[in-house]
């Protein structure tokens, strides 16, 4: 018994021009590509994102084809740490191709947005180190562009992805169907393509699950496999300003993938933008009533959080959205965009500090042999305030291995200054005079007598900040020779 082949993949696109839709995104990605043919492009790496099933992976391989391009891909299924991305990413970037017709290789990175967890641990750091020395172009693939770091999204060619039309979507199909000896009757194609919601790979897989085994396919076959897609949260929010029934408003949110506890939250967030008219109050009286309907959805949905009865969920979901259909006065034209819950996106900001706070704290504590909370609460501080002196600032962000990112935390900046990049720079000199970047710290030889000034001292610092030059400059005294030297980081 042979297994068939997935359409999708067999009729996966070989070159930019058969991929479906994406004109003005595959123009730009075709001029990134020329750009690597004639030297190193200011962005060195592009990052592909959108929903899934549309086509990005496929644009990628399909870029590496035109330009006779070697493809080396990492995924979801392999381990990406720190040391895997550092070896098969890292080496390729760097190295020549051995065969082929181009010097060139692409790497490609797919789904970018979820390296987190264990299995691979420092896989985002390492990319970003990958990217700023790489002479070869690379890709990233993400669903999400916000599930990248700021300091990686900086350094990355963004090119957006949406969804694909269903009218862009037919030709193709109808092209898959006739390579495939299959008849389909009139408006098969295109219901396929209505039902797909944009995602082009869902499309072809549903017209393979409805061919498999037929030579025609009729309406009566597409009439039983239809996708059940899950409604966007755009439009179920769209339904419940705009709607006038409260059953259809009701109904529209049991296809969502979103419980009651988030559906709130996006409610709460838009209400003020939809029903406010142009020349109104900022506090209208619709608001007003939509509010006392929403505290009281809030009520039932911490009886929820306190009782774990889940059955009270579809009074909170009448309320929050039977209760803005009914409070609403009069119909409001116009377009007003909606905006996910700021509410997540300070909690997300708060989480980012907080992690990169910690791992501040870790590095502190290895230089001090303290513990990270300690480190955090009383030594921190004290770090901050020598960063902004010029004269310790590139020693300490050497000694402690600080990002440019974990910089700018530190001294309180938001962006990245012209004083604050020296500083940065200098402090990479340091390490990689005194420290061989192919070597790990504690294979350093110690014999040498020039001390590494990327170790900072409390000696040091007392005997610089007294002025007592002459002291550190001559040798120290015999009966301070046994003492113990301040532990540093290359002491670990």
């Amino acid at each position: 018994m042979t297994v068939q082949m997935e359409w999708a993949e067999k009729y996966r696109p070989e070159t930019l021009g058969d991929v479906v839709g994406h004109k003005k995104v595959i123009d730009d990605l075709r001029r990134w590509g020329e750009q690597w043919q004639h030297g190193s492009p200011e962005k060195k790496a592009a990052v592909l994102y959108g929903p899934a099933g549309i086509g990005k992976t496929s644009s990628a391989h399909a870029l590496a084809g035109d330009m006779g391009w070697e493809v080396i891909e990492l995924n979801a299924s392999d381990q990406r740490t720190a040391g895997i991305i550092e070896k098969v990413a890292g080496s390729a970037s760097t190295m020549k191709t051995l065969a082929g017709v181009s010097d060139k290789r692409l790497i490609i990175l797919d789904e970018a947005d979820n390296i987190h967890g264990n299995s691979d641990r420092g896989g985002s750091r390492a990319i970003i180190n990958v990217v700023k020395r790489t002479e070869q172009p690379i890709i990233l693939i993400a669903n999400d562009i916000y599930g990248l770091s700021p300091s990686l999204r900086s350094l990355c060619l963004e090119l957006k992805f949406g969804s694909i039309q269903s009218r862009s979507m037919i030709p193709a199909l109808k092209k898959i169907a006739g390579n495939e000896g299959v008849m389909c009757g009139v408006g098969i194609i295109e219901k396929i393509a209505q039902a797909a919601d944009g995602d082009f790979r869902s499309a072809v897989n549903d017209l393979q699950a409805v061919a498999m085994g037929r030579t025609e396919i009729t309406i009566e076959d597409i009439s039983t496999a239809e996708r059940d897609n899950k409604e966007s949260i755009f439009k179920v929010i769209g339904r419940v300003f705009k709607g006038e029934d409260i059953s259809s408003a009701l109904e529209a949110t049991y296809s969502l993938d979103e419980t009651p506890e988030d559906l709130i939250h996006w409610v709460d967030e838009n209400l003020p933008y939809q029903y406010t008219s142009k020349g109104e109050d900022a506090l209208t009286d619709d608001i007003i009533r939509t509010y006392s309907f929403l505290s009281r959805s809030d009520r039932f949905l911490g009886r929820v959080r306190r009782r774990q009865n889940y059955r009270m969920w579809r009074y909170a979901g009448m309320l929050m959205t039977g209760g803005t259909v009914v409070s609403k006065s009069r119909k409001r034209g116009g377009f007003v965009r909606y905006q996910p819950p700021s509410l997540w996106r300070k909690m997300g900001q708060m989480r980012a500090k907080r992690n990169m706070r910690n791992n501040i704290a870790v590095k502190i504590g290895s230089h001090c042999s303290e513990s990270m909370r300690y480190s955090r609460l009383e030594v921190a501080g004290m770090y901050s305030r020598l960063l902004k002196t010029d004269i310790y600032a590139p020693d300490v962000v050497a000694t402690l291995g600080l990002e440019m990112d974990e910089l700018l935390y530190m001294v309180g900046s938001r962006k990245t200054t012209k004083k604050l990049q020296s500083v940065y720079d200098k402090a990479q000199e340091i390490r990689q005079t005194f420290v061989p970047p192919d070597e790990p710290a504690f294979f350093v030889d110690r014999s040498a007598k020039k001390k590494d000034p990327s170790q900072l001292s409390l000696d040091k610092l007392s005997n610089s900040e007294n002025n007592d030059s002459e002291m550190e400059l001559s040798d120290p005294p015999k009966k301070e020779s046994s003492k113990r030297s301040q532990r540093t980081l290359f002491d670990f």
